[in-house]
């Protein structure tokens, strides 16, 4: 080989198992640190990946362990209520009749339905004792009325010869006084024959006064005994023209009763058909037994439609007492602190409030106090549930098309 082609080869040429070149270290040296690079951002991201979700599975845990409760606000009673009330009508006037007399009845002239007058004949009794009774005072009274004036001749008698000295004072006023004795007796024989007399008008049983006779409790040939202790009714009257109707209002609505006061009557044999009426007076006392107002009410029967006897229910338009609120049924907790409601108070967490209950009326249940309008009350509150307890509030439910 000559020296010229020796001097042509080049001079970068490196000889075999000499050192890399200084820009390929630093080809290497950025490759390893992207590579190590790459490893930690992966590793980073793995664990903030895994932190991510167990915070969120920490976050739903807690989540789901809130329980979501539905809650409402109580709902106002209404401004007025009816209330029925069951009542008892009976005639204006109304009263069994007896007999003033013992005897045996010869005839009577009145039935069940019959409309009467005061005064009409309704049965007469045969009363023989009574009538002897009467002639044998009548003789009595004519022979005392004869011995008073003979006893009052004698005394005029004595008393002239008293002036002549024929006979003495002491005589005279033996006289006077057997003369007063004698007319004396008189009057009381007199008052005799006028009770029997009395006694023996009575064997005519009349009526009382104008109205229908409900009853009869007789027939002919009856034994009669005088008075209601120990005689049997003969006749019952009522006078129909105006009915009575008593009702029992209990205590709660007792204030808002007075005489004037509006109400309405329905009969079972007459439905749908409500009579006005008003409160025509009431007790102005409260029963101690139970605790209600009696009061009644006069409706006009001039037409005979209604029947005394009949029940009645008596329709009332009342305030509520109080102003009270009303809850289902379902929304209460009765523990031994008394009755309670749970509710959602504004932080989220559970309060129970003590309330008073009124009224229940099956699905609804009147509060009289604990509550306010815009109280948020919890319905189907758990048994367990306890101040303080989170919870969520379910959102309201949209209402169905056409509700």
């Amino acid at each position: 080989m000559s020296s010229a082609d020796h001097h042509s080869t080049p001079s970068s040429a490196a000889a075999p198992g000499s050192a890399p070149a200084p820009r390929h270290r630093l080809r290497r040296y950025l490759i390893g640190t992207a590579a190590v690079a790459l490893v930690g951002g992966l590793v980073t991201s793995g664990l903030l990946s895994r932190r991510d979700a167990q915070a969120a599975l920490e976050t739903a845990a807690d989540s789901a362990a809130v329980p979501t409760v539905v809650a409402i606000h109580p709902k106002a009673a209404a401004a007025f209520e009816e209330v029925v009330l069951p009542g008892q009508v009976v005639g204006l006037s109304e009263t069994p009749v007896y007999a003033r007399t013992n005897g045996y009845i010869r005839t009577w002239s009145a039935d069940i339905g019959t409309h009467v007058k005061a005064g009409d004949v309704l049965a007469v009794i045969d009363s023989p004792e009574v009538d002897q009774q009467l002639n044998q005072a009548e003789g009595d009274l004519a022979e005392a009325k004869a011995n008073a004036t003979v006893a009052r001749a004698n005394a005029d008698r004595a008393n002239r010869l008293v002036q002549t000295e024929w006979v003495s004072k002491e005589f005279s006023e033996n006289r006077d006084a057997t003369a007063s004795a004698t007319a004396a007796q008189v009057i009381a024989n007199e008052a005799n024959v006028k009770r029997l007399h009395d006694l023996q008008s009575f064997e005519k049983v009349v009526a009382p006064f104008s109205g229908v006779v409900t009853s009869r409790s007789t027939d002919v040939g009856a034994l009669i005994n005088a008075g209601s202790g120990q005689g049997a009714e003969l006749f019952r009257i009522a006078d129909t023209s105006v009915l009575r109707t008593y009702v029992d209002v209990p205590q709660t609505y007792a204030s808002q009763v007075a005489v004037g006061t509006a109400a309405g009557l329905e009969f079972p044999d007459r439905p749908g058909k409500l009579y006005p009426v008003k409160v025509t007076r009431t007790a102005s006392a409260i029963d101690p037994k139970s605790r209600t107002l009696k009061v009644e009410l006069d409706i006009d029967n001039t037409s005979g439609e209604l029947l005394p006897g009949s029940f009645t229910e008596v329709h009332f338009k009342f305030t509520p007492a109080g102003n009270p609120l009303l809850l289902p049924a379902n929304a209460f907790l009765f523990r031994a602190e008394g009755v309670q409601v749970a509710e959602v108070g504004p932080d989220g967490k559970v309060r129970l409030q003590a309330v008073t209950l009124g009224r229940d009326f099956g699905t609804e249940v009147e509060v009289v106090t604990g509550l306010k309008p815009e109280d948020q009350v919890i319905l189907n509150p758990s048994a367990a549930i306890a101040a303080g307890d989170p919870v969520k509030r379910a959102p309201a439910q949209a209402p169905k098309p056409g509700a």
